[in-house]
């Protein structure tokens, strides 16, 4: 079996594997993307972007807007109890399904060159400063960088022995799209006991709505819709937009084991990328986001190192570590913080009336799980 060369291989082509692909292609390096899925397809996912990413999504090539994205400015909250809270965006931000978004960044990815492969990737191997990658369909592949951006939870997390995939996790996610009345310029997110569902519109005029929950609380019910009448819709307004809607996919997309556990963003010297490196809890809204934004740093350190500007492998790794620290710790804990206040039934309904009596703290909330616009090099 011949081996393939290659200056970056990246392994998982959602956001983060995307926009690095796409990103290093156009510094003329020779970029692998190894995808297990085909696109286009769904994912489970709020599908809300904050504007933060936009000015690097322009550099890259992409305009959300031109494939009908919709400007999102408002924020609502509500809690299990029926109590709400609105307030503006303090950045804004835009709604856009993950099937187009991902299938649009995929054809940029292609026309700048970067080569993709619908494979698996079952093995990587690190020696003497190069990666050696093998895949289920045979395939070898050698690359002196590699970017994990496999998502969630994976096979290589197994094989890395990466701490949080010995652990299991409690929560459940659920996606729907649905065609009916929301506001284009909205983002809500509604609090039931146990979880909490986002809604926004996206480019075909579809709202996803999107869910997590603790599946201990799930299974005690015997289905989905089960679940959904006893508690889900003990919140008036998901129950309003639920019955006055009409489902659009044939059933209800899940995914369960999510974890929120702490990862490490180098990982047997692989840099980690997106939900690879730390996930944010739904709840703050910007997950996708921060995906794109560690494929931008992960790219600009990649460049410089393999521009000799950055010495030695040890220092891009400190660098990346440094780096994707400052970004994003205060946000995951932040995240934590308040999706831990909001699972608690009895206290979530009080934090709406301190935020109804203190408006201004929506905004400075916000803005610590939130970063400002990305500059581009």
């Amino acid at each position: 079996m011949i081996t393939t060369d290659f200056d970056v291989i990246v392994i998982g082509g959602g956001l983060a594997g995307l926009t690095s692909a796409i990103h290093l292609s156009k510094y003329k390096l020779k970029v692998l993307m190894i995808e297990k899925n085909e696109y286009p397809r769904h994912k489970v996912c709020g599908e809300y972007v904050s504007n933060e990413v936009l000015p690097y999504l322009n550099f890259l090539g992409f305009d959300p807007f031109k494939f009908g994205a919709k400007q999102i400015s408002k924020f609502q909250l509500t809690t299990h109890n029926n109590k709400h809270i609105e307030a503006k965006l303090p950045l804004g931000g835009y709604g856009m399904s993950r099937y187009k978004m991902d299938h649009e960044l995929y054809q940029l990815a292609l026309k700048n060159g970067v080569q993709i492969i619908k494979d698996l990737v079952i093995h990587v191997d690190f020696k003497t400063e190069i990666f050696h990658i093998l895949t289920k369909l045979n395939h070898r592949f050698r690359a002196k960088i590699v970017i994990g951006a496999f998502g969630k939870r994976s096979n290589l997390d197994i094989q890395l022995q990466r701490k949080f995939i010995k652990h299991k996790s409690p929560y459940l996610g659920v996606k729907v799209h649905v065609s009916g009345k929301f506001p284009d310029d909205k983002v809500a997110l509604h609090n039931f006991k146990g979880g909490y569902c986002g809604v926004s519109k996206v480019e075909n005029h579809h709202i996803n709505l999107c869910y997590i929950t603790d599946y201990n609380a799930f299974k005690k019910y015997k289905d989905i819709n089960t679940f959904q009448e006893e508690v889900v819709f003990k919140n008036k307004a998901l129950k309003t937009i639920y019955k006055n809607t009409k489902v659009e996919f044939d059933k209800p997309l899940t995914i369960s084991q999510i974890s929120f556990d702490t990862k490490n963003p180098i990982e047997n010297h692989m840099i980690m990328c997106g939900d690879s490196a730390g996930m944010i809890h739904p709840l703050c809204g910007n997950g996708m986001g921060m995906a794109i934004r560690s494929a931008q740093l992960a790219s600009d350190l990649i460049i410089d190192y393999l521009h000799k500007k950055i010495a030695s492998r040890a220092l891009l790794e400190k660098a990346y570590t440094k780096n994707w620290n400052k970004t994003f710790s205060l946000r995951l804990k932040v995240g934590h913080t308040i999706a831990y206040l909001f699972r608690q039934n009895w206290l979530a309904p009080k934090l709406l009336v301190l935020l109804r009596c203190f408006p201004f703290l929506i905004p400075l909330i916000i803005k610590m799980t939130h970063g400002k616009p990305m500059k581009v090099k």
